[in-house]
């Protein structure tokens, strides 16, 4: 049976068209970190690196699970979806924020709880030995504690983002919390690559500070 992350973690991968507060739990993520403009080449091959790794990892899994050698996830599944691309995105410029070539930003995908450090040891060994790539150095295995947070889908272009977060800081200043830090999330659900804008389905979230 494969885990699809579509269906039995909707609570985090699904999200209205208006601001709401969620509350994330602890992850674990592969990771690769950059800076510059999206659009260009080495975002696409940042992103590259990820997904070689990330299928390397879902393919050792599934041999282990045959071999007996690890905990199923959920103690059922000997297969997993990999999820969607995720980036946490803020700027080296606070002046022009809209300007692409200033963004600094975290690309990762979410591991199932049973994917453990070790797992992606072996995995980027065996990147490493059959495809190798100079930014494979660079890719990291973290745990990540987010906790509250204010999200909503944005439909259409990533140019249109700053219309969803001036919802997303309205809702947030009449609920009376604050921004924990400049950084945010965007969760690519679909359309992500696709010519048509209008496909485009972005989860936007940032965290917030508890209430004094």
């Amino acid at each position: 049976m494969k885990y699809e992350w579509r269906k039995q973690e909707k609570e985090i991968y699904s999200a209205k068209q208006e601001p709401s507060l969620i509350e994330i739990p602890g992850q674990s993520y592969i990771m690769i970190c950059g800076e510059g403009d999206p659009n260009k080449e080495d975002f696409s091959e940042r992103v590259g690196v990820l997904y070689s790794l990330a299928f390397q990892i879902k393919n050792g899994y599934k041999k282990a699970c045959s071999e007996g050698c690890v905990k199923k996830i959920d103690s059922q599944y000997e297969d997993y979806a990999v999820y969607p691309l995720e980036g946490i995105w803020t700027t080296s410029d606070p002046e022009h924020p809209l300007d692409k070539d200033r963004f600094v930003y975290r690309i990762m995908l979410k591991q199932p709880d049973v994917i453990t450090e070790e797992m992606f040891k072996e995995a980027y060994d065996a990147v490493a030995r059959k495809k190798p790539h100079q930014l494979l150095k660079e890719v990291e295995f973290f745990s990540q504690e987010v906790g509250l947070c204010v999200q909503m889908m944005h439909k259409g272009p990533f140019d249109d983002e700053p219309e969803s977060f001036a919802k997303m800081d309205k809702f947030v200043k009449e609920k009376g919390y604050e921004r924990r830090n400049h950084w945010h999330r965007e969760i690519y659900v679909a359309g992500a690559r696709q010519a048509d804008s209008k496909n485009k389905k972005t989860i936007l979230r940032y965290a917030l500070k508890d209430k004094a």
